[in-house]
């Protein structure tokens, strides 16, 4: 008996070691893990984790991948402009937004994502908003602004960016609204596109809403100061 009371001694002992042992493992193997999928994403087809829902639970999904030579630079351009202007100036995390999204007295009123930021949340994460989610970005737009290029952040982002239900991608976006491939995307389409991400499912391109409109009106004006600061996304 105290022998087999020892023993459960010694086991209730050695419980929480065996915890953190498995918890240890566990987070290393997930890094492993994301630094091999940052490798690897870094040339192949990238898909996104609302894409694998989809594909999972037997829902169809349209997505053509294109290299970023196949997207039309006017979009590339609307993009960085609607999205992330000091795209080509951070690594990964906008820590000026960031703070000021931050001390805003009134709250966060707005988004302070990043597009490589978005790329992260996009490929790795879950949808949806929380802090946890929120707190993963800000490490995985670093790691993958290290990684990757520029063009390839940019190039992934378009390639699984939601533009309609089920739809993903510039190039399906492109077909879809406006019979073209998206290499001949004008820098109207290319603006409307841009202005549709925010709400991708109520913003119709080709049937552009009064909102919309003024959407894609703000990104054009965008675009022109833009200058140099989207030369680092287009292609070479």
């Amino acid at each position: 008996m105290a022998t087999m009371a020892a023993e459960r001694a010694t086991m209730r002992r050695s419980l929480p070691a065996r915890v953190l042992r498995g918890v240890w493992l566990l987070g290393l193997t997930l890094l492993v893990a994301l630094i091999l999928a940052l490798g690897l994403y870094r040339f192949v087809p990238v898909p996104s984790t609302l894409m694998l829902g989809r594909w999972l639970t037997l829902q169809p999904v349209e997505r053509q991948w294109v290299p970023l030579a196949q997207i039309s630079p006017n979009l590339i351009r609307a993009v960085i402009a609607a999205e992330d202007q000091r795209f080509c100036s951070h690594a990964g995390v906008d820590w000026v937004e960031l703070n000021a999204v931050l001390e805003d007295e009134d709250g966060p009123s707005r988004g302070a994502s990043t597009l490589t930021m978005q790329t992260a949340k996009n490929v790795f994460l879950w949808p949806g908003r929380s802090y946890v989610r929120k707190g993963l970005e800000i490490p995985l737009a670093l790691a993958i602004d290290t990684v990757w290029p520029k063009t390839r952040v940019i190039e992934v982002y378009l390639n699984v960016a939601e533009w309609g239900e089920g739809l993903y991608g510039a190039e399906a976006a492109a077909q879809r609204y406006f019979g073209k491939p998206a290499a001949r995307l004008t820098p109207a389409e290319a603006a409307r596109l841009a202005g549709a991400l925010p709400n991708p499912l109520l913003r119709n391109p080709a049937r552009p809403s009064r909102g919309l409109q003024a959407a894609a009106g703000r990104v054009q004006r965008r675009v022109g100061p833009l200058g140099p600061l989207g030369d680092c996304a287009l292609p070479g």
